[in-house]
């Protein structure tokens, strides 16, 4: 398996995305398009699925995908039914330890008289058709006998949006998803995928009449092992970009917003991190008065761009899915016109044959270390505590940083209920900040180290230093 990904499931989205580029690129796609599957599942013998017909129907699905997907279905996620048809169907299990006791606590419990035991081994017996998985058996027997055996996808979502549905394929509900993107990367078939904006971009870049900029998130920094954070930059210029910025500067902007905007409320809640913002709205909206009106790192820069150059296009990258609904958002629209991945934009620099290793650095130097280190968790509230810090407030700051959707869950539990703890509340999906993000090359352990060593490489002494002029 090449080096660059942590697992087959990610290598396989990337030779999709690839091709897809490269026949994009040549304008090719209607001829390449039911030959690109040959082309990634050659040969006749199966690695990977039952048969090799099966293993092309796949990757024929991620190519839709990658083309944008299935326009009915408004998610920027999306299930390839085919891919979704290996693991078992989950819940409730009666495992080996169980003793055939006469105690019955497990059936004693049951509220749908869903269990029975065998008069052969005594041991219990779950009826499927009648279980509702309440897990009231599993709390009751005192053998732990009971166990419950989730789909990996459905373990990965904190907010409980993914089921079994009818044809017994993952389904995700709607009203529910945060677009985390959990379970893009957790599924071990790679059922799951995020739609791309890939040929858009691409089409952006051939038939460019306007200047494309490239937005990076902090992130980069620990992304790619096959050049340095510079010459990464010079490489998204050799695909066509004319300038590429730095999302950090954005997140600058926020953070000396956001300090003014906390010392006027009192209690914010952060508004950088997009499946965090979804949370609040769908488990929490009575907190939704609480969350920093400030839009994202990622559409304050954009803003700043498109108000100078008004006919501009502007490419977001980072490591994030939610992103890609975030730019949907009502407030959003017009500002960012495509979003891609770190997974994407390693596909279209392979796709033009481009060796960043080979390239000279073109410096980023727009941020400050505050606004870089966003990238990871704290990394927020340690720029809020400098922005008033730089703008003299006597605010007593309290503050709490957060990530993973359990710990924001519990966060906004004791915010809802009126806690004095904090007045402040930095909310990252993800485990450990950006630097976890589904869409991440790799998902290596990172020390926040790594991002703090980025930030101390900016020039810009402080954050008033770094967004004068700008707000």
């Amino acid at each position: 398996m090449n080096e660059k990904f942590d697992t087959a499931v990610q290598e396989l989205k990337y030779k999709v995305l690839k091709e897809v580029a490269i026949s994009a690129f040549n304008d090719s796609l209607l001829e390449d398009y039911s030959e690109i599957p040959y082309k990634i599942v050659s040969g006749n013998v199966p690695t990977f699925r039952d048969s090799i017909d099966k293993e092309r129907m796949i990757v024929l699905s991620r190519i839709k995908i990658a083309l944008g997907g299935n326009k009915n279905i408004d998610n920027v996620v999306e299930v390839i039914k085919q891919a979704c048809d290996e693991c078992p169907l989950g819940g409730f299990e009666v495992t080996t330890r169980c003793r055939g006791c006469i105690a019955h606590r497990c059936q004693k419990v049951c509220p749908k008289d869903a269990i029975r035991f065998d008069t052969q081994t005594r041991a219990a017996i779950i009826d499927k058709d009648k279980c509702v998985n309440c897990g009231l058996c599993a709390k009751a027997c005192p053998y732990f006998a009971i166990q419950n055996y989730e789909r990996p996808c459905e373990m990965a979502c904190k907010v409980k949006a993914i089921s079994k549905g009818q044809d017994n394929a993952a389904y995700i509900d709607d009203n529910k998803c945060v677009h985390c993107g959990a379970c893009v990367y957790q599924c071990p078939f790679g059922a799951i995928m995020d739609k791309s904006q890939i040929v858009e971009v691409i089409n952006e870049i051939k038939n460019k009449t306007e200047k494309l900029y490239a937005i990076v998130a902090p992130s980069i920094k620990v992304q790619f092992k096959n050049g340095s954070v510079g010459q990464i930059v010079s490489a998204i210029k050799e695909l066509g970009f004319d300038d590429v910025v730095e999302a950090a500067l954005g997140a600058d902007m926020v953070a000396y917003k956001e300090a003014k905007e906390l010392e006027e409320k009192g209690v914010l809640t952060s508004s950088c991190c997009p499946t965090f913002v979804s949370l609040i709205e769908k488990r929490f909206p009575l907190l939704k008065e609480k969350v920093s009106t400030n839009l994202s790192p990622m559409a304050t820069i954009a803003k700043f761009i498109k108000e100078n150059e008004p006919n501009s296009k502007i490419v977001f990258i980072g490591p994030c899915v939610a992103k890609k609904a975030e730019i949907k958002r009502d407030e959003y629209k017009g500002i960012v016109d495509y979003v891609l991945t770190f997974e994407e934009l390693n596909a279209l620099i392979d796709a033009r044959d481009i060796d960043a290793t080979k390239l000279m650095e073109t410096e980023l130097s727009d941020a400050s270390y505050f606004g870089r280190i966003f990238g990871r968790a704290g990394g927020l509230k340690d720029a809020v505590v400098q922005a008033l810090k730089e703008q003299n407030s006597s605010f007593e700051l309290k503050p709490l940083s957060v990530d993973g959707l359990e710990n924001c869950k519990v966060a906004l539990t004791k915010l809802r209920i009126g806690t004095n703890e904090f007045n402040f509340l930095e909310g990252m999906a993800c485990s450990g900040g950006c630097i976890g993000g589904p869409c991440c090359l790799t998902h290596e352990v990172r020390d926040k180290v790594e991002m703090d060593k980025y930030g101390r490489e900016s020039k810009k002494e402080s954050i008033s230093s770094a967004v004068k002029n700008k707000i």
